[in-house]
């Protein structure tokens, strides 16, 4: 319990994945002129050192960032995640890689606030510092399930929660099953963004049948892959759900999924699927 540390994984695929689709739902939140706020309930270190120790014992951010920094002409919304990271990287070389914090904290309006909470004693301490003196962002140490009790509904009545646990717990689905119902009881109206590994397959629709069986409407589903399945349990790909999508989020993820698989699949395995459990 609580040994995870993502320096070791930041910028991979998955990473990748992720974050051009925090992206695409912040900038959806730009859209309109009222303040918005964005809740990281396991938001990590806030940035990761890809010359450290950690992130070269196994380079998995070659798998992600590096095959994308430096492309050439890229859609519009490849090239908004990517300028969060160059914005992380000011000598315009790859060494910083930003969490999902540091990626929303670059698109925020002075009006827009965010809270991050994280539990890990050594990411929490790089946390506080990263975002040291930031009037905008509060950092807490502090359960991720919890912090959705705390700061559901905000005042704000609009925003986003993304909720990204390492899954170190065998039930920790079941968890995240529960802590979402009850934040959406809390707050039905707010854009949720839910991600998981895809390892086991098997736990993994059995976890999305149950949450399409809590009778949340409007839940869109994401799954992006770079290698196809097999026994090991390594992690081949990654999964979004996104609560409450803004209007043609499914659109455009059809749209940029293929390119991304195109760029970082391995000897076109892999694949990616965008698939609705619930509408209206």
């Amino acid at each position: 319990m609580l040994s995870y540390r993502h320096a070791f994984h930041a910028g991979l695929h998955a990473d990748a994945f992720k974050h051009l689709v925090l992206t695409l739902l912040v900038r959806s939140l730009l859209n309109k002129d009222k303040a918005f706020f964005y809740l990281d309930t396991h938001a990590g270190a806030g940035r990761y050192d890809l010359s450290s120790d950690m992130a070269l014992k196994n380079r998995e951010f070659e798998t992600g960032i590096a095959r994308l920094w430096g492309q050439g002409k890229v859609p519009a919304a490849v090239e908004d995640y990517l300028a969060a990271v160059r914005a992380t990287n000011p000598a315009d070389r790859l060494r910083w890689y930003p969490g999902s914090p540091r990626i929303v904290r670059h698109f925020l309006r002075p009006k827009d606030r965010m809270v991050l909470c994280e539990l890990h004693p050594n990411e929490i301490k790089l946390l506080t510092s990263e975002f040291a003196g930031d009037g905008q962002v509060r950092v807490e140490q502090q359960d991720g399930y919890q912090s959705l009790k705390a700061h559901l509904p905000p005042l704000e009545r609009r925003g986003l929660v993304h909720i990204d646990p390492s899954f170190e717990r065998k039930d920790e689905r079941r968890h995240l099953l529960a802590a979402v119902q009850d934040a959406y009881r809390r707050w039905a109206t707010g854009i949720y963004a839910i991600w998981y590994p895809i390892q086991d397959r098997r736990a993994t629709d059995d976890f999305l049948k149950r949450l399409e069986r809590t009778g949340i409407r409007k839940i869109l589903v994401a799954e992006f892959s770079i290698l196809d399945r097999d026994e090991s349990l390594r992690l081949t790909g990654s999964g979004m759900v996104i609560i409450n999508p803004p209007w043609q989020l499914d659109e455009q993820l059809n749209t940029l999924l293929p390119w991304l698989w195109e760029k970082l699949s391995v000897e076109k395995q892999g694949g990616h699927r965008i698939e609705w459990l619930s509408g209206e």
